[in-house]
């Protein structure tokens, strides 16, 4: 791969320079200060996650053979390249903001005629997930053996666990998410028809059914508890996180 192949958008430094700069806000004693530090940290760092995961997808795709993705500008992280604006980075952010379940973000389009292999095409549907979960065990880890002050332990903590409930929805092997995508070229021809029928209503029915039926949720986020005990979470400050996140918007 040529070094020239990836291009770091500056909106998306900017990014992580929104995320930086919550961090600093959460250390403070102010209180205010303190939750407004926390939000930037949850808004911005899950901003920058959707580009990262979108990201996962086009590099493994650029190096199984679909060298299109960098005409495309996948490779530049910038947010704008991955579909509609609105519907792959404002619309989840608004679902975390109400403290909800974060829906997939964003989607580049794959030539999967120009991957080398089956096995390429599942690996390029898992890089985006495992992207999430990578962030997750590293955002886990730096909490656990770097002393810091609450606040930003808390923020760092909820992002922590966004990403743990990003890669355990994204890996579900249903139509529309990465999991259905990376079993799908094993399938045969009828079973394949059929995900790409449902591939447009399969992920909404599965959100209801996550909001609507309370056994069903409860199942998701067991999971999602377990898979973040796996990489070290903290359950305490993620709590204090969310809470302190979801304040500044009036859930309390």
């Amino acid at each position: 791969m040529s070094n020239s192949a990836v291009r770091v958008s500056p909106l998306f430094l900017g990014l992580v320079g929104l995320t930086v700069l919550g961090g600093v806000l959460a250390t403070l004693e102010n209180n205010a200060a303190r939750v407004g530090g926390v939000v930037l940290i949850v808004l911005g760092g899950w901003a920058t996650s959707l580009c990262l995961h979108e990201f996962g997808h086009a590099i493994t795709a650029f190096r199984g053979g679909d060298w299109s993705v960098r005409a495309k500008g996948y490779l530049t992280l910038d947010p704008r390249h991955y579909t509609d604006p609105v519907l792959s980075i404002v619309l989840p952010l608004i679902f975390v903001a109400l403290g909800g379940i974060p829906l997939p973000g964003g989607a580049v389009w794959i030539n999967h005629h120009a991957l080398r292999s089956r096995r390429t095409e599942s690996m390029v549907s898992l890089a985006g997930p495992l992207m999430n979960l990578v962030l997750g065990l590293l955002i886990s880890a730096a909490v656990a053996l770097v002393p810091m002050p609450t606040g930003l332990a808390a923020g760092l903590s909820y992002l922590a666990f966004l990403q743990v409930i990003a890669f355990v929805l994204n890996i579900l092997p249903i139509p529309g998410l990465d999991g259905y995508g990376a079993i799908e070229p094993w399938l045969s021809v009828p079973a394949q028809r059929f995900g790409e029928k449902a591939r447009p209503w399969a992920p909404l029915v599965l959100f209801l059914l996550l909001i609507g039926v309370p056994f069903v949720g409860q199942a998701f986020f067991g999971l999602a508890y377990f898979v973040f005990d796996l990489v070290g979470g903290d359950t305490l400050h993620t709590y204090l996180g969310q809470s302190m996140f979801r304040s500044i918007f009036g859930f309390l």
